[in-house]
């Protein structure tokens, strides 16, 4: 029978009208779908609209003023009231100014020098200091370039200097830790992190839906197991395959891409198997909650979406406002970005990195706990 035999059938409108209510009708029972319909275009739009910003503002700054002079405070209050500069710290020594940029705390480390003021009144051109924390070129490479003018107009309109059209001063810029503002030694080591996260959540996320509707959670439930023993049970060969998983994307990184591993990479496979845990204790989770796999995997879209969005992998971090970064230091992603980053570019160690980890163990402790607590209901 072809298919204009079927529409012209006697009742085909009033049977397709029934399994058009049929489905309605499932929909609106399945909450967790209907939900995902209207929080994923809504989460995008809030997401895109006010914490994506591609010009990044507000970046934070350490200033290291070897002399207190009149120019000296007019360029440290041109820098604070420009946007693009937030001096959250200032320092006293050069150890400090190289301790602060190697720990993450800032972007940008600025050196107004000894002298500086007295060099450019004889008419010299001194040098302005600045390091920047290259890890992420696209939130550096914006602010630098405005910097320049941005302090030569201050000391203009201050009427300290003289208009002129030679540069009254030089701007000598370091981008540390990625000299060449590479794209692949930021994106790289981000891929680690972001493949991980969606698959490791997929992962887990169907284990106990999975169980569910193939009928084999009655068996499991019955057996003399406790719900944690059998989470350890599901999560184990999944740690090694996102353990493999890693190795593979970073041994290709350094091969192809000439990614460096300058940190221990002893500490770099600890602290991964930290972060693939994590997640994995997420999806589990994940599990417990859905009622189905669909559900699982709607909610593990849920997840990854503000993962790859407010972690720092696609936009800069520290131009995100501080709601944006609120949520984003909830997110794993956040943090294992910080530390694959910190440990293969900069050479930290577990010293700057502590409050990654602790967060890392944290969200992991929350993830598990959910998941232990929901297991036993998940028949009910």
């Amino acid at each position: 029978m072809s298919w204009l035999d079927t529409i012209r059938r006697p009742g085909f409108w009033r049977r397709v009208q029934a399994m058009l209510t049929k489905e309605f009708i499932q929909l609106r029972r399945d909450r967790v779908s209907f939900a995902m319909i209207v929080m994923i275009p809504v989460m995008q739009l809030v997401l895109f609209g006010y914490a994506i910003n591609t010009t990044p503002r507000n970046l934070p700054t350490a200033v290291l003023l070897q002399e207190t002079s009149d120019v000296g405070r007019t360029i440290l209050a041109a820098i604070e009231r420009t946007q693009y500069f937030k001096i959250t710290h200032r320092l006293s020594t050069t150890e400090e100014f190289d301790q602060v940029l190697a720990s993450g705390k800032v972007l940008f480390a600025i050196e107004i020098p000894a002298g500086f003021e007295r060099a450019l009144r004889r008419g010299d051109v001194p040098a302005l200091l600045v390091a920047a924390d290259a890890t992420d070129p696209v939130a550096s490479g914006t602010a630098l370039g405005s910097l320049n003018r941005i302090v030569q107009l201050a000391l203009i309109n201050e009427r300290m200097l003289p208009d002129q059209t030679q540069p009254l001063f030089e701007i000598r810029a370091h981008a540390r830790y990625n000299p060449a503002a590479s794209s692949s030694l930021n994106i790289v080591p981000g891929l680690v992190g972001t493949i991980l996260t969606m698959t490791m959540l997929i992962f887990t996320a169907l284990s106990v839906t999975r169980e569910v509707e193939r009928g084999t959670m009655e068996s499991l439930l019955s057996m003399p197991i406790s719900p944690l023993e059998i989470m350890i049970g599901k999560i184990i060969p999944y740690i090694m395959v996102g353990f493999a998983q890693a190795a593979l994307i970073i041994g290709f990184g350094v091969l192809l891409f000439g990614v460096p591993i300058l940190g221990s990479l002893f500490l770099l496979a600890l602290l991964s198997t930290l972060f693939i845990a994590t997640n994995l204790s997420i999806g589990y989770s994940f599990s417990t909650i859905a009622q189905n796999q669909l559900q699982a995997i709607q909610m593990t879209f849920m997840f990854f979406l503000p993962n790859i969005l407010l972690s720092g992998f696609m936009f800069p971090f520290a131009g995100m406002p501080t709601w944006a970064q609120w949520i984003g230091e909830a997110l794993p992603l956040t943090h294992y970005l910080r530390i694959v980053r910190s440990i293969m570019l900069k050479g930290s160690g577990f010293a700057e990195l502590e409050y990654e980890v602790f967060a890392l163990f944290i969200l992991m402790l929350v993830a598990t706990t959910i998941a232990v607590t929901r297991f036993r209901r998940t028949l009910d």
